[in-house]
């Protein structure tokens, strides 16, 4: 499997980026993980000499903007409600006029809902598990009626959040109840999902370029918040396939990226069925984690882009919003 190749990077001079703020924190479920993302951009955008401050949320943000305190944003706000991948943010920013990182409007706020994207990627051809879409005030006789329709063990979670946050994988009938309760303790819409069994893969997007995926292979049953941000024994085999299997899932990753109208950086999560080998898109992430356990960092580092440079990279496509 050939590495993907990068063009060599299009500024040297961090002065050409001016005044940076580094949007972290907000008040999304997802602040804690923000905030260790955020410290982790500034100290490295630091050490490459760009004047980059840090900026604790939504509210701050624009008293920033308002008086013309930045240049650009880089945005490692996660999650919605107070975090920055719901569209909100980015409409603040392109009022303002201000280049900033990531997706813009329409990109972010349908990547944030689970059960949009998955309609966008059904009608053009692409796969993504078989689902019912729930009020978070459904009935129970209409839950497990949507169980029966797909078969269990089905995944039940809310629509419009990301980390693992209030999701359950539901093996037998009793314990849907109790994962309904726990996904509506969330704001918006529940999605209920075909649980698909297998290799739980994720692919980093950058520039265009889908980086080498990797293959997650937690302690415990499934990767769940603790694997993700608190265990040290999860394992990340990168690149996560071979040969024809590994073109074919950054193939459909960046296609899922592309259907959601995503630009710049991100992370597509994709399953792979033990049995068929095929491939279901689960989710795009527009502002994914970059902690010391995060995923887009250990692919880059595949394809020889330490972190330091991958955050001068996703920076450096603001300067495309400089020409617009």
């Amino acid at each position: 499997m050939t590495q993907p190749a990068f063009p060599p990077s299009r500024c040297t001079d961090p002065a050409t980026f001016g005044r940076v703020a580094v949007l972290m924190g907000g008040t999304s479920s997802e602040r804690e993980v923000s905030l260790n993302s955020g410290a982790n951009v500034l100290e490295a955008l630091r050490s490459r000499g760009v004047d980059a401050f840090p900026v604790d949320g939504i509210p701050a943000l624009a008293q920033l903007l308002a008086d013309g305190g930045c240049d650009r944003v880089f945005n490692i706000l996660h999650g919605h409600n107070g975090g920055g991948e719901d569209g909100i943010v980015q409409g603040l920013m392109a009022a303002f006029g201000l280049p900033y990182t990531g997706s813009d409007v329409l990109g972010s706020a349908l990547s944030m809902d689970k059960v949009r994207t998955k309609q966008v990627w059904l009608s053009l051809g692409l796969p993504t598990p078989r689902y019912v879409r729930l009020a978070s005030t459904a009935r129970a006789t209409d839950v497990h009626a949507a169980a029966a329709q797909l078969g269990l063990p089905v995944i039940v979670k809310p629509a419009n959040e990301g980390s693992s946050v209030g999701v359950t994988r539901v093996f037998e009938g009793a314990q849907l109840d109790q994962a309904v309760a726990l996904a509506a303790r969330y704001d918006g819409e529940l999605l209920m999902e075909q649980l698909v069994v297998g290799d739980e893969l994720t692919v980093g997007i950058l520039d265009g370029v889908a980086l080498p995926s990797i293959r997650i292979v937690p302690k415990g049953a499934w990767y769940d918040y603790d694997a993700k941000y608190i265990a040290e024994d999860t394992q990340y085999l990168c690149p996560g396939l071979e040969g024809a299997a590994e073109d074919e899932i950054r193939r459909i990753a960046l296609a899922a990226f592309a259907a959601a109208g995503c630009r710049g950086w991100g992370r597509v999560d994709v399953m792979r069925d033990a049995t068929s080998g095929a491939f279901f898109l689960l989710e795009v992430n527009t502002a994914p984690g970059m902690t010391s356990h995060s995923l887009v960092p250990k692919a880059a580092r595949q394809a020889g882009i330490g972190f330091e440079d991958l955050c001068w990279r996703i920076l450096e496509s603001t300067l495309e919003r400089d020409a617009a």
